[in-house]
């Protein structure tokens, strides 16, 4: 059963949100469009569909296999969970957008060539800019419009792959890559910026915690696992993304130290998770890629519970830095956003029968069966400061915690959030804990056939040593652990003081040669302007030079223009225009 390719269910769908007026209709409407894409998904069969004929190339809407179902269910899951998050916002042009970049992710996941994967991607990064822009704050459009200009840069360097690929190749078709091709180097750059791989990374955390509290949680499930999907579509085993994913697992992490905004460092913690699965895509055995894609899945769910929550404490204080929180009791004000975030927590840092242990340790496993011990560690690190700062710091912080100037005051105006808000990370979060007791019904969907047992004993007592000692050490120095109001620098930084030392440049040492070469050629331009409206002055000046008379130019120029100055006498007009016509005649009759 085939009938429309999922990524134009969301399309016409956010078409239609505009025109239906009475608003539980479009509540309506946004859970079930949705709902029709996992209906359509489920009775989608492997093939491929959707074909068209552009000059000569084939272009394909619909390749259906293991690999891009498993990243197109959890989309969809995860669209639905996120409208049930956004359910009470009544801008629905937030929704029009949201479902505009769902689509689209849709789209790139089910293309089966260079070019309809390249619209797609670039639809994505226009319209998931909107969920920034629509904060409405100075931050959140500076943010938006840095966002959007890092991601049309890649997308630049990933046409040019895509051009360089069909020209040398005489083929759009999106399969694997010859890494050692130029077109193949260009293509990977435009894919490892939307996995905000570093230094390509850092519009992921500036533009995160500036979008809307409901945009955020759409945007950290869709570009990144849309990348990961892409980068096991076309460079499985390049030995370059193993070293870059340890890199980013461990650098994501390293930077949630530093971090005082509550959903920066969630940001820098999704950095740090997309490192696993980079590293699983370069190393690219069949466990590995599973080990990639089970972690993309699960780190959608519970990626979106801690965003949810965090999202859940900014909506109901208004504030999203730790210094402003701790030491506010909010325990007591939102104990079940507590609860249900602490189920993403605990799922991020790998906890034994949360969703991220099942996916995670595949990763690090197929890293050990690769006999990489350096990678393994490398990964073992990342995972320890994950639960440190994601699991501890940031909950002990936001909902604990002492506050540093003594001020112990509850905040008053706290509260649970909406029902629709807590229903959306009881969804979530109870899908971490289904697919992290019964990993099976996540293991059945992924590409290749899983041998592999998250819950031997070996395997489980190492988490456990790993997250115990975590604690212990968080417990002895939490003093130490608390928020600080400082700024991170990273590889923003000199773009940023680009654009500003281009805007001073602008506006003082070149607006100020604009003003002098204006005040130099005004005058001219003035003087040019009444020579136009003087039409004979040239020709009486060489007049009065000849004849001797001493007129000067300034008096000349000055003297109004009358017509009737230079009128020349009819009688020789006449004369002139019977020589012309008399020599006329002589020539023709020659």
């Amino acid at each position: 059963m085939i009938n429309i390719p999922p990524a134009f269910i969301y399309i016409i769908g956010a078409l239609l949100i505009p025109l239906i007026r009475i608003r539980i209709l479009k509540q309506a409407l946004v859970l079930l469009i949705p709902a029709i894409a996992f209906w359509n998904l489920v009775n989608m069969p492997h093939g491929v569909y959707w074909t068209y004929q552009f000059l000569d190339y084939e272009l394909i809407l619909g390749r259906v296999d293991k690999l891009s179902m498993v990243f197109a269910y959890v989309f969809v899951i995860m669209s639905f969970i996120g409208m049930v998050y956004a359910l009470h916002i009544k801008e629905y042009g937030q929704h029009v957008a949201a479902f505009l970049y769902v689509g689209c992710t849709l789209g790139v996941v089910f293309a089966g060539d260079l070019f309809t994967l390249f619209v797609f991607w670039e639809i994505m990064a226009i319209s998931s800019v909107f969920l920034v822009f629509y904060r409405k704050t100075k931050r959140s459009l500076e943010a938006g419009f840095r966002y959007i200009l890092v991601h049309l840069f890649g997308g630049c360097v990933l046409l040019c792959g895509i051009i360089i690929h069909a020209v040398t190749t005489g083929s759009l078709a999106f399969e694997l890559f010859d890494f050692g091709t130029l077109a193949a180097k260009f293509i990977l750059a435009g894919f490892l910026l939307n996995a905000a791989v570093p230094p390509l990374h850092a519009w992921l955390a500036d533009a995160y915690p500036e979008a809307t509290i409901t945009g955020a949680v759409f945007m950290t499930a869709f570009t990144t696992k849309s990348a990961v999907y892409v980068l096991l579509r076309g460079f499985p085993g390049v030995e370059l993304l193993v070293w870059l994913g340890a890199i980013m697992a461990l650098y994501g992490v390293v930077y949630a130290v530093l971090e005082n905004d509550i959903r920066r460092l969630l940001a820098y913690h999704i950095i740090s998770q997309v490192g696993y699965m980079v590293c699983g895509v370069g190393l690219g055995s069949e466990m590995a890629i599973n080990g990639a894609s089970a972690h993309a899945f699960c780190h959608i769910l519970y990626k979106s519970v801690l965003f949810m929550g965090m999202g859940a404490v900014i909506y109901v204080t208004g504030r999203s830095k730790m210094t402003d929180l701790q030491g506010r009791s909010l325990y007591k004000k939102m104990p079940i956003t507590l609860a249900l975030y602490m189920v993403g927590a605990f799922s991020i840092s790998a906890v034994p029968l949360f969703n991220g242990f099942v996916s995670k340790t595949m990763v690090i496993a197929a890293a050990g069966a690769l006999h990489r011990p350096s990678i393994e560690l490398m990964l073992h690190l990342a995972s320890i400061g994950t639960f440190l700062h994601t699991g501890l710091k940031l909950p002990w912080g936001v909902w604990f915690g002492t506050n540093k100037d003594g001020d112990e005051d509850v905040i008053e105006e706290a509260k649970e959030p909406p029902f629709n808000m807590l229903l959306a990370m009881g969804i979530a979060a109870g899908l971490c804990i289904l697919t992290g007791v019964y990993p099976k019904i996540l293991y059945d969907i992924l590409p290749y056939p899983v041998d592999f047992h998250p819950y031997d004993a070996s395997k489980v007592v190492g988490a456990m040593q790993m997250l115990v000692l975590t604690l212990a050490a968080f417990w002895i120095y939490i003093d130490k652990l608390g928020g600080e109001a400082t700024v991170s620098l990273d590889t923003d930084w000199p773009y940023r003081m680009f654009g500003r030392a281009t805007l001073w440049f602008c506006n003082r040492p070149l607006n100020a040669l604009r003003s002098m070469v204006q005040d130099l050629l005004s005058k001219d331009v003035v003087s040019i302007g009444k020579i136009s409206k003087h039409p004979y002055l040239f020709l009486e000046m060489f007049c009065n030079s000849i004849q001797g008379k001493k007129v000067s130019y300034q008096e000349l120029i000055n003297r109004p223009y009358n017509e009737n100055s230079y009128r020349i006498p009819i009688g020789l007009s006449a004369c002139a225009a019977l020589i012309f016509l008399f020599l006329y005649g002589v020539i023709y009759m020659v």
